[in-house]
């Protein structure tokens, strides 16, 4: 079973169908124990970073999530994945759960062409770096869809995949360990989505 974190961050109910769709077993649940209990976990998130941080502090689950990624697969999706990273610099500095070496910074920042939009927001294709488990029915160049404002950088020791965006590479999927972390929406990202969580299932 894979268990979506539910912390209050989030419409949920796209990555449900599409797991369901795949006949993967998935379940919604704050509870510790349900946690524990599943083979694989996704921590799902939209908005912004501190807010989420503060959301997820509150259920008491960090140490729960912190134990289980030493133990089963871990994926974090769009800010679930900037999560997974040491801080983010988004209206302020905030801890993250540091899973993964690195930090989240503003886009804009690094982007030097000032015609191009921010939040980065639609399909792009995915430049895989590093074999994985998690590109299995994958391959370099597929289109996936981003949504999103801050990105992870000073992490390339753990990225498997990039999105050109500009000058900037866009940090698409990153692993260390047993956790995984994908910066776009695999729920929104069609058969290559699909085909992406069919992988992690079966990790």
């Amino acid at each position: 079973m894979i268990a979506i974190v539910d912390y209050g961050v989030g419409n949920l109910f796209s990555l449900v169908s599409s797991l369901k769709a795949l006949g993967l077993a998935a379940e919604v649940t704050g509870d510790a124990v349900r946690l524990q209990a599943a083979d694989r976990i996704i921590l799902p998130g939209v908005g912004a970073f501190g807010d989420a941080r503060k959301k997820l502090d509150d259920t008491g689950l960090v140490p729960v999530l912190l134990e289980e990624a030493e133990r089963k697969p871990l994926l974090g999706i769009c800010l679930g994945m900037q999560l997974l990273f040491d801080r983010s610099f988004e209206y302020g500095e905030h801890p993250g759960l540091g899973l993964v070496p690195g930090q989240v910074a503003d886009l804009r920042q690094d982007l030097t062409d000032r015609a191009l939009k921010v939040p980065h927001m639609g399909w792009n294709s995915l430049r895989i770096l590093r074999d994985d488990p998690l590109f299995r029915y994958v391959e370099d160049g597929e289109y996936v869809y981003y949504v999103h404002s801050y990105y992870a950088r000073d992490c390339r020791p753990s990225t498997l995949a990039v999105s050109r965006y500009g000058d900037v590479d866009v940090t698409g999927v990153v692993r260390r360990g047993n956790v995984w972390g994908t910066q776009f929406h695999p729920e929104k990202s069609g058969d290559t989505g699909l085909r992406l969580l069919k992988a992690f299932g079966e990790l």
